[in-house]
């Protein structure tokens, strides 16, 4: 009988539990399947790690962008959906166990949140030597740790935070923006993007991808921003909204091969009915932002797209000296203006708005629009004012530059009107959306006019949008119009109705 203390049999066994293992295919495949993508690494190491269909789309994207020098991506989701986890942890460990040599950048809008993220990675390596990752002795805290022998690591900043010395290959940068408070705020909403300019984009090594994960609060949010500058092109959107709402008449379609109006496969276990008991709760604005991905909806929100009314020809002719003048019966005739404070690239445009009445509709007849200084508002008021010289009135909101507007042109030009706000922004607007729905509202059809698309889509975005002084203009010459002579009693009649109708005639289509 031989055991294992006789010498050679100790060598023996010893041999034996060194020896290397066969080959097995199906193994060694199912193992290298365990760590291919970020969810899969995240499945091994956690088997209640829930994979949804939304979340394989963000593993697919955050390959695309690993594996394209100076990539960009933007992926947006509803709350609660697994994304920031995906992203923030899983992504960065993932690649760091691919490319151990990574030094990544992770931001978020606090310093707090940050560490967090870069503890739970710091932890989850010291937890799982399968990774085959150590961490440098010297270099271990949660706001920046390095692996031992390798350059990679991660630092985690807060935004507003400096990055000076830590260059970046891969920057993840997670919910810049924490509350609607401070996506409604423009200065935090500049701090930010000054932050990304300033600090962040400076660090980017060549070739580093960059990866926003967020849920939008706003359209001049980080990511509108984004989008919005000179080399928005180059990023790419991965926009998953909680319900499908493509058109697929249009070409539209949906990152998840969904049908129109069909809900999100939850990683929470929502169900449809608690989609939409959230859609109840939260309202349009949120809905639309936080859920949709979509600041301003597809339909409009306050305003919807399809309640405007377009004309198809000219209710007036032009003079030879430029000035234009009102064909048949009018009813009033204004200009209204909404003006901002400053001329810079962070201000809202300064609009100047034409507005003719005939019995209950109210037609948008010119308009002035663009970022203008104090002295380029001033022309405008009276290159405008000249253009339509039967329009004696003019209101100016009694705020930001109207003040001084009023005191430069009041002794030149006729007819100028101070108006002080009452209630805010919202308040007005919505006073007026109901003139718009009943289809009261005429803007000039996009050949005679093509900026009126561009106040329709502006109202659609409101409040949400950007900008919204092109509203702000409607809402002051609709509410002079017809909302207060409807409130001092003067209703217009059916006969009233028919008379005005007869008189515009053809201009109606």
């Amino acid at each position: 009988m031989t055991t294992t203390s006789d010498p050679l049999n100790v060598w023996e066994h010893a041999a034996r539990a060194f020896e290397l293992r066969a080959p097995d295919p199906v193994r060694d495949k199912a193992d290298e399947d365990s760590w291919r993508t970020p969810g899969t690494l995240a499945k091994r190491l956690n088997p209640a790690t829930v994979q949804t269909p939304a979340l394989d789309c963000v593993d697919a994207a955050l390959e695309r962008v690993r594996n394209t020098p100076d990539g960009r991506l933007i992926i947006t989701m509803p709350p609660q959906e697994g994304k920031s986890t995906r992203v923030a942890k899983d992504f960065v460990l993932h690649d760091l166990k691919q490319r151990p040599w990574t030094r990544i950048v992770g931001a978020s809008y606090g310093q707090g949140l940050a560490n967090r993220n870069g503890r739970s990675i710091r932890n989850t390596i010291k937890s799982n030597p399968e990774l085959g990752m150590t961490l440098a002795v010297d270099n271990g805290s949660a706001s920046e740790w390095q692996l031992d022998g390798r350059d990679g690591g991660l630092v985690s900043v807060g935004i507003g935070a400096g990055l000076t010395g830590r260059p970046a290959d891969l920057m993840v940068i997670d919910d810049p923006i924490k509350d609607r408070k401070e996506a409604d705020s423009e200065v935090y909403r500049q701090a930010v993007w000054d932050w990304w300019t300033d600090v962040a984009s400076t660090r980017l090594a060549p070739g580093a991808p960059v990866v926003v994960i967020l849920t939008r609060w706003h359209e001049d949010d980080f990511a509108g921003r984004l989008l919005a500058a000179e080399d928005g092109h180059l990023w790419e959107v991965l926009n998953i909204p909680a319900q499908a709402d493509h058109d697929p008449e249009k070409g539209e379609t949906d990152p998840l091969g969904r049908a129109p109006g069909e809900f999100l496969e939850s990683a929470r276990g929502r169900t449809p009915a608690q989609w939409e008991a959230i859609r109840t709760r939260v309202g349009t604005r949120t809905w639309n932002a936080l859920y949709q991905g979509r600041p301003s909806s597809a339909e409009g929100s306050m305003f919807k797209r399809d309640w405007w009314q377009r004309y198809d020809q000219l209710p007036w002719v032009q003079r030879e000296d430029g000035a234009r003048v009102i064909v048949g019966h009018f009813d009033e005739l204004l200009i209204s203006w909404d003006m901002t404070f400053k001329k810079t690239e962070g201000t809202d445009y300064v609009a100047g708005h034409v507005w003719m009445r005939r019995g209950a509709d109210a037609f948008l007849l010119d308009r002035m629009h663009g970022r203008m200084d104090f002295v380029d508002t001033l022309a405008a008021f009276k290159a405008l004012a000249a253009r339509w010289p039967q329009a004696v009135l003019k209101l100016v909101e009694d705020k930001a530059n109207g003040p001084a507007v009023i005191s430069m042109l009041a002794r030149t030009v006729p007819g100028i009107v101070p108006v002080e706000p009452d209630g805010g922004k919202e308040a007005r607007a919505a006073a007026v959306s109901p003139l718009v729905e009943a289809r009261n509202v005429w803007l000039p059809d996009s050949e005679l006019a093509p900026w009126a698309d561009d106040v329709i889509e502006e109202a659609a975005g409101f409040p949400t949008a950007a900008h919204d002084d092109d509203v702000d203009a409607m809402s002051q010459a609709l509410n002079r119009l017809i909302l207060q002579p409807l409130l001092e009693g003067g209703i217009v009649t059916a006969e009233d109705l028919d008379e005005e109708l007869a008189d515009f005639g053809s201009y109606v289509p």
